[in-house]
């Protein structure tokens, strides 16, 4: 297992569990609109860069997310929580305040298998939270 670090969370990742799961992985299966949109941008990288880094950093394409979710719509774009499963641990995490000035970014453990429910064990979520315009073509 490898250390890393991601904003305020430390964590110890087994790297050929997860591209081993990830070679197979054809990604996030949902057909929304709102998925749909994720996707296409995710395709283009055309999420923000910080985030293209780190997943470009694991070897995950953007578009292979194990869960994606529209939060709300605005005048600012569509907000989105979407989620990459890691095998290893949380080693270190921020307490409530530290993490609350760094929400776009967050290590969890979520039970729910998602998108992947056959993911090695042990496993953490990597989720991002960012503001991404519509790109589809209203119908």
């Amino acid at each position: 297992m490898q250390k890393y670090r991601f904003g305020n969370y430390q964590v110890e990742l087994d790297m050929d569990a997860a591209m081993n799961w990830y070679a197979q992985f054809d990604g996030w299966g949902c057909a929304c609109g709102h998925c749909r949109n994720f996707l296409q941008l995710a395709r283009k990288k055309d999420i923000p860069e910080y985030m293209i880094e780190i997943l470009d950093a694991l070897g995950i394409p953007p578009e292979k997310a194990t869960y994606v979710g529209e939060l709300f719509t605005d005048e600012a774009g569509v907000h989105y929580q979407f989620s990459y499963r890691l095998a290893g641990v949380i080693i270190d995490s921020p307490d409530a305040t530290a993490d609350a000035a760094q929400n776009d970014i967050r290590c969890c453990h979520e039970p729910y298998p998602y998108g992947a429910p056959d993911f090695p064990e042990p496993h953490f979520d990597l989720e991002f939270y960012a503001t991404l315009p519509w790109v589809l073509e209203e119908s």
